[in-house]
């Protein structure tokens, strides 16, 4: 404790007395400290009109600069083509899923989590069009029964 104050006090005290003295000393200018000079910008021979303004100095990098003169509208974007719908996303019973796996006796779980992820990376809902999500999500369905049957063979 200094003079009867605690250290944190005493620093408190110390900082508002430096701020009284700052605005006393401050000019009554609305200038920034540390800058000397404005804003302005040199404007050499051969620079454009435009850029002597650095609002239009802006303007001039940009693609699109506003002028004067209307410019003519765009035409309109072609609407993107409706995309197609893939064949094997057509196939959703149990019988061409189950051909398409291709899981025989001979498969071990490893082969079979293989055949589960290369079956997902391609008919995922989440990688498909969200119109052709429902196919798909019957299609991961069916999939992951018959995998889980297999499975569940290979334990007993």
């Amino acid at each position: 404790m200094l003079f009867g104050q605690s250290v944190f006090q005493s620093v408190l005290d110390r900082l508002k007395a430096e701020d009284e003295t700052v605005e006393q000393d401050a000019p009554a200018s609305a200038r920034v400290s540390g800058l000397n000079t404005g804003l302005a910008f040199n404007v050499m021979e051969g620079v454009s009109a435009s850029s002597a303004r650095p609002d239009q100095a802006y303007f001039e990098t940009m693609e699109f600069a506003p002028s004067e003169t209307a410019a003519e509208p765009s035409p309109p974007p072609e609407p993107e083509p409706k995309p197609m719908m893939p064949d094997y996303l057509a196939r959703i019973t149990a019988d061409d899923i189950a051909a398409e796996l291709d899981i025989s006796a001979l498969d071990t779980a490893q082969s079979l989590g293989m055949k589960r992820r290369a079956f997902a990376k391609k008919n995922h809902p989440d990688r498909v069009d969200p119109r052709f999500r429902e196919n798909a999500t019957r299609r991961m369905t069916t999939a992951n029964l018959l995998i889980d049957q297999a499975l569940r063979r290979l334990a007993r």
